[in-house]
């Protein structure tokens, strides 16, 4: 399966709270069809890091600038004419919005989902992130789901990583094939 071939310049945002596997499933999914991954949150501005490692969640304020970064990111890729694979969480609709007004163009969600339990222990297994697990429930807070969205599609994470990529590939073709990641 290539996605490049059915939707040359098509973007995918990778997204979900911490601790869910967006840049695995990113790196993935990139694989997969020789597109560019970009992990985002090393677009953060290190003030940013600096507050999610003392514990203290972002405002809409902290997270606008760190949206508009990866939207330059999409629409540089798009106007090269090169897939991009992205992390971001982008947890509520305004931030999906706001990527997708930066898109200009083609540009889908893998939503991966899954419950608090297997997120919890998933970040408290990790090593050398900067994001502790006791900031997961404000996420889990600000989350709204993006059930209904256009171009959107959604991964449980009780999986292998492979599964995970596999199935993401796979509805991410089916949903291009409908035309289903065209910016509204």
């Amino acid at each position: 399966m290539e996605l490049e071939k059915e939707a040359p310049s098509l973007a995918v945002v990778v997204m979900g709270v911490s601790g869910c596997g967006k840049s695995s499933v990113g790196e993935g999914i990139a694989a997969r069809n020789g597109m560019r991954f970009v992990e985002g949150d090393q677009l953060h501005p290190a003030r940013n890091v600096e507050k999610m490692a003392k514990g203290i969640p972002l405002t809409d304020d902290d997270r606008l600038p760190w949206l508009d970064r990866i939207g330059v990111e999409i629409k540089a890729a798009q106007d090269a004419s090169q897939g991009l694979v992205i992390s971001c969480s982008a947890l509520k609709r305004s931030y999906r919005d706001r990527l997708r007004q930066a898109a200009g163009g083609r540009l889908a969600f893998v939503f991966l989902e899954g419950s608090r339990d297997l997120l919890l222990s998933r970040m408290q297994a990790r090593q050398g992130h900067f994001m502790p697990a006791s900031l997961l429930d404000s996420q889990l807070q600000t989350l709204e789901p993006p059930t209904g969205e256009a171009g959107v599609v959604t991964v449980t994470i009780d999986m292998a990583l492979d599964d995970m990529v596999a199935l993401a590939c796979e509805e991410l073709r089916g949903a291009a094939v409908k035309g289903g990641f065209h910016a509204g």
